[in-house]
């Protein structure tokens, strides 16, 4: 083999070697993982480039839900939470949980009183009775304290409580699920999807956009309306997810806290937006309003939309609903 053919064939192989290299660096792999905190099965789908950023992706991912999962269960006598609710004198907290506390007592005036983290008492006295399946509370049952300013923030991270029972169950999953969300976007990684429950929230898919299936309540494991979009978040409430029968009757577990009743307006309501935390929290708001009275509370919110599954199976939809259909 003369010289020029060797180095013709050398040259050849060093095109292919880096070819080779770049098609490696920029193959995009998939990585999976499966949780379980917040009473929430959490199953977590992305595809990176970059083992290292994908490793410490996924362990970001698992710390933030576990983090938050042991800051706000409060029936865990070792979580902070349940210190807030059982300490009343000014205490100093964890700046995570007091922002988040913070951002969910916000809301109270915004929601009109519909979400309300003072709950902690009426839903575990429903919790009693969906529990055992017999019985409904009755109202004297029900004179507990909800009073949004039953506990003060003050400066320097500390909480005064009086004698409230926070639950932040309604605003959690949303709340950790965006900061996922933006922890993956840091490392690079934009092509995801993450699944808590009925809380999804989705990148930027590589080709295309991503469908989200909303499920129906009626039907189980039936899709009745997809969502198509990127960098979303699909959030749903709904009667049909924890319930019990006592007479002929279902009572679910999303409790009015005007009524302290669990809310019989419809079935189901999913709300797409960009924000999950805001998505969590406006799901709940409006499940616990007629519909058209929903229609017209979201008006107020940009690039927020809503589909509603009323008790007579009709599928309503907010105005700018089919730009995600």
């Amino acid at each position: 083999m003369n010289k020029c053919l060797k180095y013709i064939i050398s040259i050849f192989i060093i095109n292919l070697l880096i070819i080779g290299f770049i098609y490696k660096k920029n193959k995009q792999e998939l990585y999976t993982t499966n949780l379980f905190y917040m009473d929430t099965y959490i199953n977590i789908k992305f595809y990176s480039n970059n083992e290292k950023n994908a490793i410490k992706a996924l362990e970001e991912a698992e710390n933030l839900y576990e983090t938050y999962h042991n800051l706000t269960d409060r029936y865990n006598s070792s979580s902070e939470l349940y210190l807030v609710n059982h300490t009343f004198s000014e205490l100093e907290i964890d700046e995570r949980l007091y922002n988040l506390i913070d951002y969910s007592k916000n809301w109270h005036s915004k929601s009109n009183g519909l979400f309300n983290i003072n709950m902690g008492d009426v839903i575990d006295i429903w919790k009693k009775y969906r529990d055992s399946g017999t019985g409904i509370p009755t109202k004297e049952e029900l004179k507990v304290n909800i009073d949004i300013n039953s506990f003060t923030l003050l400066e320097n991270n500390t909480i005064l409580n009086k004698n409230a029972n926070i639950d932040l169950g309604g605003i959690v999953k949303g709340y950790v699920t965006n900061l996922v969300g933006e922890a993956f976007s840091k490392l690079g990684i934009e092509d995801y999807i993450i699944n808590a429950g009925g809380n999804v929230l989705v990148g930027k898919k590589a080709k295309g956009k991503y469908k989200i299936g909303i499920e129906s309540p009626i039907n189980t494991g039936e899709i009745y309306q997809v969502v198509t979009g990127n960098n979303i978040s699909v959030v749903t409430s709904g009667s049909y997810e924890r319930f019990y029968e006592y007479n002929g009757k279902m009572y679910h577990h999303i409790i009015n806290p005007n009524t302290l009743y669990p809310s019989g307006f419809m079935k189901s309501v999913t709300v797409v937006c960009e924000d999950s935390a805001l998505a969590d929290i406006l799901s709940t708001t409006l499940f616990l309003m007629p519909i058209e009275d929903g229609k017209n509370y979201l008006k107020q919110f940009e690039n927020v939309e809503a589909v509603w599954f009323d008790n007579n199976n009709n599928i309503i939809k907010s105005e700018g609903f089919n730009k995600y259909e």
